[in-house]
């Protein structure tokens, strides 16, 4: 592989599923990057990824999600390996979009971009085997750690095109948000051991986003899903199951009225046992919010990690 790859010479993938806006989507997505390919319609996260790493013709490929919109200035750029370690040549990438419900930027909804080598013998998801730590995330199934969460963000995430959409968005990182490698902790666990930045995000999940569409089906999805898997037996790898978040969603869904009781009833739990900040924004503290949340994020360069960033800030 050369050393140095221009992002425009990679095969792009758009990946689709149930997304409300995907056609939308693709069009503009095809107006912007004409040599874009598109997979849809298939079930199953690391079965999706594995038909878009087989749809790609070069060995490192560019995946974008169905429910975001990629800046146009990310396929100017190049990923210069020179002078940097093999790993960086093997790693899988994520990087950062901005959330177009709450304002978070981290790597949710973020383009990727992917070996075929690693997605062909990866496991995740519905194929994890039994591996707790692999069902709900990519994150963790990487044991030789080559799946790297990246500085830099380059996009635009919008998981709000329908009421089921942004309640799915939101329970989905109200779970994951809880856990600790993977795994559910107890109560005391979570108080002590689940990493800041995750209880950053969860906070800003359950409180921001009621200026958009359905940003109270976020909120209430975000609450109910760390309601669930920290304060009931529920089984919290249920969460990579597209038919049992179907199900879920129709026995709530007739709560529409009384969203924001729902909500704040939550909220009161959450607070109680778990010590969490519920507070819910309202539309124009939560623009603003979103205004300066981001105000002085920048981009360090494609290749630059998460990780690398906090060391640095830190004094690692």
């Amino acid at each position: 592989m050369s050393t140095i790859i221009d992002i425009a010479d990679l095969d792009c993938i758009y990946l689709s599923y149930d997304e409300p806006q995907k056609e939308e989507f693709w069009v503009k997505i095809r107006n912007m990057i004409p040599w874009a390919r598109r997979v849809d319609g298939v079930k199953g996260s690391d079965a999706a990824h594995k038909a878009a790493a087989e749809a790609s013709d070069t060995e490192r490929f560019i995946l974008i999600d169905g429910d975001n919109i990629p800046n146009l200035d990310f396929f100017n750029l190049i990923l210069d390996f020179t002078d940097l370690d093999p790993s960086y040549q093997q790693a899988q990438y994520r990087w950062k979009a901005i959330n177009a419900i709450n304002g978070l930027r981290y790597g949710n909804g973020g383009i990727s971009s992917w070996t075929k080598n690693y997605v062909e013998n990866m496991r995740t998801h519905e194929a994890s085997d039994g591996n707790n730590k692999t069902t709900v995330d990519f994150c963790l199934d990487s044991g030789d750690n080559l799946y790297w969460s990246m500085y830099d963000s380059y996009s635009t995430t919008y998981p709000n095109g329908s009421a089921f959409q942004a309640w799915r968005a939101g329970f989905r990182e109200g779970v994951k948000m809880c856990l600790v490698g993977g795994e559910k902790p107890t109560v005391e666990e979570f108080r002590q051991n689940v990493a800041t930045r995750n209880l950053n995000n969860l906070t800003i999940w359950h409180n921001v986003g009621m200026d958009v569409e359905y940003g109270a089906w976020a909120i209430y999805g975000a609450r109910l899903g760390t309601q669930m898997t920290m304060l009931t037996d529920w089984d919290h790898n249920q969460v990579q199951s597209f038919d049992y978040l179907r199900e879920l969603w129709d026995k709530i869904k007739h709560q529409d009225k009384y969203i924001d009781l729902e909500a704040n009833v939550l909220g009161d739990d959450l607070k109680l046992k778990l010590s969490l900040p519920t507070s819910i924004l309202s539309a124009e503290q939560s623009k603003f919010f979103k205004h300066h949340y981001n105000a002085d994020k920048y981009n360090a360069g494609p290749l630059v990690r998460e990780m690398d960033i906090i060391r640095k800030q830190e004094g690692w």
